[in-house]
């Protein structure tokens, strides 16, 4: 719901720009694409970047600055990226895989953008959507709710194997004494 939403506000906003101004204008969506955010476990961010502008966009550099070190590990790509040039009515996708360090509240703020359009020198500087306040959820929570518990099934049918096994053998032990005695008679 939160993702249609947000392209939504997105192709509103485009629509918008294409009636009131001409040149590169670019308009950034930042994602969460994981379900649940784990202590110590990968998390997913995507960037698309939309040109919605009547021409293209050049010297296009994204920085993010809201996963610190000390909150958030960097697993896989970079927080800060750059493409030579952004064609009109073209877009791109950046991902960025992090890891948060601590279970507890954190504030994911927007990402800065700046771009020159082809028609003009002048630097524009624009603003991704803020996914707002996340919930990391410590490891062992999250391990209790959704994992498979494989060690406790183990354990479990070991514990148990007593009680079946034990009156098994019994019942089999005076089977066959009688079986052997109805054998010989």
């Amino acid at each position: 719901m939160a993702r249609a939403v947000n392209v939504l506000s997105l192709v509103l906003f485009a629509m918008c720009l294409r009636q009131c101004h001409a040149g590169a204008h670019l308009l950034v969506s930042k994602i969460i694409l994981n379900e649940h955010i784990v202590e110590g476990k990968d998390m997913t961010v995507q960037y698309t970047i939309y040109n919605v502008g009547t021409s293209a966009a050049q010297s296009v550099f994204l920085n993010d600055e809201s996963f610190s070190p000390e909150d958030f590990k960097l697993d896989k790509g970079l927080l800060s990226a750059s493409w030579d040039r952004i064609q009109q009515k073209g877009n791109v996708t950046h991902t960025v895989i992090v890891a948060p360090l601590a279970p507890g509240v954190f504030n994911i703020s927007w990402a800065q953008l700046t771009y020159k359009s082809v028609d003009s020198d002048d630097r524009q500087v624009g603003f991704s959507n803020s996914p707002g306040f996340i919930q990391v959820v410590p490891y062992p929570d999250y391990s209790r709710k959704f994992e498979h518990h494989v060690v406790d099934w183990l354990a479990f049918a070991v514990m148990s194997l007593p009680t079946v096994l034990l009156p098994w053998l019994l019942w089999y032990r005076s089977s066959s004494k009688y079986e052997s005695i109805k054998k010989t008679v």
